[in-house]
Order: C-alpha cells, then structure tokens, then sequence
C-alpha cells in the first residue's frame, strides 16, 4: 500500500503522467494524505472523520478522470468511474444508484483475489508441476523417454524447469459445466437483488452437472493452466471478501463523471425534475449509507467519491444544496496551451510520440519526430480545438492518427528505414484539414 504517501510525493507521482493541472492534483494528494492521518487517530474518533469530497470543474481532455484513476492506483484503492448522467432516463428500468457501490467491490474482490493468488503463486506451481509430472510419467506421453520405459521424474523434472519440453503435446482432462443459468437470472440483478441473485446463482451452479473432455495441449500452456487452478484453490475466498469489504469501505474511490447533466438550471422545468431526482438518489450513498451486496453490507460513510464536470450551461451552485454540501472542495482544471500539449506529447512516461514510434518500430521502421514537428502538431491541435468542440488532449489522438495514417499502413513494407517528420512533413499531411473548417468537423 502506498496511502502513506507525503502530498508532494503524491503530486510527483501524478506529474510523471499528467502534465499540469496542480490544483486538482494539490487537492487529491491532500485527500489521500487525510486517509492515512485518519488511520493514526484514536479509535473513538476514526469513525468521526468523514473523508472531503472533491468535484473537479473543467472541459472535457484535460485530465479530470486520469487524476483519479492515477490517483487510486497509487494506493492500490479500489476504483469505479460511472456517469451520472446514465441515470437520468425517467422511468428507468435496470440498474439504481447504489450499483456505483457494488461496482467498487466487484472490483475490490477482484483486486484482492489477484493479490492472494499472486501471494501463493510459486506453492501453486510446485503442486501444478507435480500434477503434470503425475501425468506424464503415467501415460508415458510420445516424446517423453524411449517406449515402454516409465520416463525418469527427477529428469523431466529439470526439462520441465529449463522449458526443453514447454512445446512438447500432451493429452489431459479438462472441466468443463454443462448447461448455463437460466435468463431469468438476470432479471433478478440490480435493485438491490445480488444477494438474492447469488443464492439462485449457487444453487443452480451445484445443480449443473460436470464432465470433462480430453484436450491436447502443449506442455507450457498445461502448467500454465494447471497453476491458475491450483492457485484459485488456495485462495480463501472468505479471506478475500472480508479484506475487499474492509478496502472497499476505508480505501475506496469512486469517480462521478459528467455530474452537470444532473444540474439543474433555474431557468429551465420539465427535465429538470429528473434530474433533481438522480441528485437525490445519490446524495444518500454519498453522505454514507448501507449498500446490500451479494457479498456483504458495504458501508459509503468513508469511500472518497470525487465529481467531474465541464459545467459550460449549468454551475456547481444549480446543484441541490444537500449535495453541494457534500463535495465541500471545488477545483478548476484549466484549459490545455500550446504549451501543455507539446508536453503531454513528449513528457509523460507514456508520452504519445513514444507510444506511436514504439509500434512503428516493432515492424522495423524507425520514425523520428522532430522538436519543431511536435510543436507544429500542437499548434494544429490547438487551433481545431478552437475552431469545433474543444476536446482536450483526445484532440492530439486523432491528429496523430491523420499525420502517421500512411506510414501506419506501409510499416509493414518498411522495414529498416528511418522516417524523419519535421515541420513540412507535418503541414503537408494536415494541411488539407487545416483550410477546411468543415473537413477538419468531420474528420478531426
């Protein structure tokens, strides 16, 4: 777990992915810092300690959501993003508010498991090994040692371990159920149903019958498989539903995109009274609640839920006032410069340039981009942002996909050249898009 990061560690983490935008990122790394300071208080008031909810206001592209998504794998944090506005149908039929909660624990479980499996790993192999030196010292499998004669353990031991036999073919028995849960099932999903749906789910899973078909394959991939089953049997589930529960709860992170479209706006009625109602439905999982899950009760009182939004018609204030109160720290992510785009371009760890290059080069055409090509695609990203809907940093996705889209598709011809784009190269290729404001609509 890294919650006891410092803030400034926090931020320095952040900025080797996201270029700028240091007030949002001020503000989580305080939030996550709080989470630890909270676990160092006495007992009697740990429960007292509310975590403060964070809504970020700005466009869309300008790294609202990879803040948060950064943000929660920096402390191994269970994460889930929804959109508000998915809940903005009236009448509605499918899943309520509280599925933002069984969601997050779905992935905790998930989270954990994967840990606990990993934490057993070599003891699944070694039990997997023995399984497949079972195997094949019983069926003297072709290609294992002279005819007749049992193989030696100990010698395909050490084949195995030095991957000399990971091509060999053999035959085992692999499960398989018959039959799948009937459709109804599925009617029984969301609306706080899931225990009620994992019952149905067990009984008919007991109720299915197994059987098992001979299958061959290759040694490497049987021990591949056979270490994923022994390992999933080591694993307590018990263990893992109490340790995502307890994460779920403490450490969670859920990420409320889009919160505007539920905003209402003074001017306006009808629409509006949904929208209200979605604000209602979801200020009581915020402000803490009980959630019923297939796999417990998950309490929200200390999960950090962190809201996004462009807010160009409606304001943080059109918000019902219970919820405004309870996202007490607003921050302004600022629009993406020239600047910040030739940065995101060549600066983060995954900068896209190095992203593109590296593809290219795995068909042997090496592609250098040049300081003033990346600054000519900025500008031209800047200017299409300005002429149609401003997109943020997406807008260089689709700029790099116009500009390499030849090289794209001859690399595989290319290999063992050396491709240099310089600021002509650029202009040439999106020229065209750049004089067409229309063009650049559709295409850009």
């Amino acid at each position: 777990m890294s919650i006891n990061l410092t803030p400034q560690q926090t931020v320095d983490a952040l900025d080797r992915h996201i270029i700028g935008q240091a007030k949002a990122k001020r503000a989580v790394a305080i939030a996550l810092r709080n989470r630890y300071r909270r676990e160092q208080v006495p007992d009697e008031l740990r429960d007292e300690i509310v975590p403060k909810n964070i809504i970020m206001i700005g466009p869309t592209g300008v790294g609202k959501t990879e803040i948060a998504r950064r943000l929660a794998r920096l402390c191994d944090a269970p994460f889930v993003k929804v959109e508000a506005s998915k809940f903005t149908e009236v009448g509605y039929v499918g899943r309520d508010v509280d599925s933002m909660i069984r969601d997050l624990v779905e992935n905790a479980i998930q989270m954990v498991r994967q840990e606990e499996a990993e934490s057993v790993r070599q003891k699944a192999r070694d039990q997997a090994e023995e399984r497949l030196l079972d195997l094949i010292t019983q069926t003297n499998s072709i290609g294992f040692g002279p005819p007749g004669e049992k193989p030696d353990r100990e010698r395909l031991r050490a084949q195995l371990r030095a991957g000399t036999l990971d091509d060999q073919i053999i035959e085992m028995d692999v499960n398989e159920r018959v039959g799948t849960p009937p459709p109804f099932m599925a009617a029984f999903s969301g609306q706080g149903m899931d225990e009620l749906t994992s019952q149905f789910e067990n009984m008919f899973n007991g109720l299915m019958p197994k059987k098992t078909h001979r299958q061959k394959i290759r040694v490497a991939d049987a021990l591949k498989t056979l270490t994923d089953e022994e390992a999933s049997n080591l694993v307590d589930m018990d263990r893992v539903r109490r340790e995502a529960i307890e994460r779920t709860e403490q450490r969670g992170i859920v990420f409320i995109d889009e919160i505007d479209k539920i905003a209402g706006r003074q001017e306006s009625r009808g629409p509006d009274v949904s929208r209200e109602g979605v604000q209602r439905d979801i200020l009581p999982v915020v402000e803490g609640s009980t959630v019923t899950t297939k796999y417990g009760p998950i309490k929200t009182h200390h999960i950090l839920f962190i809201a996004a939004g462009a807010f160009h018609v409606s304001k943080p204030s059109d918000l019902i006032p219970e919820l405004q109160g309870r996202f007490p720290i607003r921050v302004e992510l600022d629009a993406l410069s020239r600047q910040d785009l030739v940065r995101i371009l060549t600066e983060p760890k995954s900068s896209l340039i190095r992203q593109y290059t590296s593809l290219l080069e795995t068909e042997g055409l090496k592609v250098e981009i040049q300081n003033e090509a990346i600054d000519e695609i900025a500008a031209i990203a800047q200017t299409v942002n300005e002429r149609t809907e401003n997109i943020g940093a997406r807008r260089l996705y689709t700029i790099l996909e116009r500009l390499l889209d030849e090289l794209s598709f001859s690399a595989s011809d290319m290999g063992g050249k050396h491709v240099i784009i310089d600021r002509a190269y650029v202009q040439e290729k999106l020229s065209d898009v750049i004089q067409d404001e229309d063009l650049s609509r559709f295409i850009l």
